[in-house]
């Protein structure tokens, strides 16, 4: 190896934490095993910022063969990626201290838990197409034990459903690299792409068909129509706090490999008004619209709260493939608010399924009365993700239909807004619903059953930590904002 061994840290530390949890007797206790998974989180948390405030580079791992090395570079989609993954982590690792406690093997749980963290660190910092592949197929196989964690029928064949879809969107686009070996001149990711032009002039319309298959098979991990099935399936079984980052953090994941190809191998300029673009819209919208249709007629908490996941990553993606300055920054903007809110979201659920063992909303009169804390951190989010000012999601979502409008596509400009508009409509009719229901019961609810619930701070602390980060972006988004627009610049 050769370069900066910082960037190798973060990945590291809790991988090899991860697969020597099991290996100590003392944490299977609970006490030990607390506080050593928060120390590794924290810690790894530090060492990644540490990392980025130090300027990051680039760390050579080792070569597959002379034409394929692994290595790892940080650029700022990378820094936004991995800070990203960083923070809901700890969060959500926190979050479950109290959670898993109803929940069998938990140290198989944390083991698997903190090795994710690691190799999707690895995926973030991805120097090269071949790096950025072997992680995200490294991904599916290390966060599937977190699907099927409870072992139950439904679990299991949750598990296999989302490796199948992960497998086969990935095969995808290992159809990439292929074609990107002959017609490219680098797997390295470099803003504008790598295409040779001279090889692919004459096959200019075979190479947008593969890619967009390409596209389409990273979409899949993000939740985007067709293969989105799985995430519906998945979610609902699996332990809240990995239902928190399967939805916040893992669907962006295939966000960023779509990221990568588009605007760091393939170039917006080979892409840009042709039909793959104006497919991909297509597909982006119709997945916006379904996502927020199923949810708003699905009764079960979680399920809805998993088709809320489809139709929002879609948000992201329909702005990346406008390819111009303001949508693209919507998108960026839009992966973090969503994952913090999304987060959220999941934690809330799964505060009152482990409190009151309801799963349905029609089950959850009165349950603001029951649990204030965790409600009023819903209800803020909720408003968020709708898009209501001044919190975060007004603002990506401003930039969404902004760029939309301003891309003069042919009936998207003005239809893409539209859609946009009634998702947020949709999503105020299956989030405020399970609000309204929840502190204002009717007049006919028995006040007298309703008595208090609120979880302990474990739960409640990365719930209100990670609601203020919702409404402090919105709020004062400059920051963030000055950040993304850098990442954007470089790319358009």
């Amino acid at each position: 190896m050769n370069g900066n061994p910082m960037l190798l840290f973060p990945v590291l530390l809790p991988v090899l934490a991860g697969l020597a949890l099991p290996l100590v007797p003392a944490f299977r206790e609970k006490k030990p095993r607390r506080i050593y998974t928060a120390a590794v989180l924290g810690l790894n948390l530090v060492l990644f910022f540490g990392m980025a405030a130090g300027g990051g580079g680039e760390l050579f791992l080792f070569s597959l063969t002379d034409a394929l090395p692994v290595f790892f570079r940080t650029d700022g989609l990378a820094l936004l990626f991995g800070g990203l993954v960083s923070v809901m982590w700890l969060a959500s690792g926190i979050f479950s201290f109290e959670y898993m406690e109803h929940e069998k093997n938990h140290v198989r749980y944390y083991s698997f838990f903190l090795i994710s963290l690691g190799v999707l660190l690895g995926l973030g910092f991805a120097g090269n197409y071949v790096t950025l592949y072997l992680f995200f197929e490294l991904m599916t196989l290390l966060t599937m034990p977190l699907a099927l964690h409870s072992g139950t029928k439904e679990a299991v064949a949750a598990g296999i459903k989302y490796v199948k879809y992960s497998i086969f969107g990935a095969s995808l686009g290992l159809l990439g690299l292929f074609f990107l070996y002959h017609y490219g001149t680098t797997f390295t990711f470099v803003p504008g792409g790598v295409l040779d032009m001279s090889r692919v002039a004459g096959h200019e319309g075979m190479l947008r068909i593969v890619f967009f298959l390409v596209v389409a098979g990273f979409g899949a991990k993000a939740g985007m129509f067709p293969l989105h099935a799985w995430l519906p399936t998945a979610h609902p079984v699996a332990p809240a706090p990995a239902s928190a980052v399967l939805s916040g953090v893992i669907t962006k994941a295939g966000v960023l490999a779509i990221l990568r190809v588009i605007y760091y191998q393939v170039g917006v300029e080979f892409l840009f008004g042709t039909w793959v673009q104006t497919a991909w819209l297509i597909l982006a919208l119709i997945t916006v619209f379904m996502g927020s249709m199923m949810a708003y007629r699905e009764n079960v908490l979680k399920k809805r709260l998993a088709y809320s996941t489809v139709s929002q990553v879609s948000y992201v993606l329909f702005g990346v493939f406008l390819m111009n300055q303001t949508a693209m920054t919507g998108a960026l903007l839009h992966v973090v608010c969503h994952s913090v809110i999304k987060d959220v979201l999941f934690l809330c659920a799964g505060a009152i399924i482990y409190q009151t063992h309801k799963t349905e909303v029609g089950q959850l009169r009165g349950i603001g009365k029951e649990m204030p804390v965790v409600m009023w951190c819903f209800t803020l989010v909720s408003l968020a993700l709708i898009g209501i000012p001044p919190l975060c999601g007004f603002i990506s979502k401003w930039y969404l239909a902004m760029g939309s409008l301003e891309s003069g596509i042919s009936v998207i400009a003005w239809l893409g807004p539209v859609i946009l508009l009634v998702s947020a409509l949709l999503t105020a009719g299956y989030l405020f619903s399970i609000t309204i229901a929840g502190f204002f019961p009717g007049a006919d609810a028995d006040y007298t059953a309703l008595e208090k619930k609120e979880p302990s701070r474990f739960m409640t602390v990365p719930l209100v930590i990670l609601t203020a980060a919702a409404v402090l972006l919105g709020v004062f988004p400059k920051p963030l904002l000055d950040f993304i627009q850098t990442i954007v610049s470089a790319v358009l």
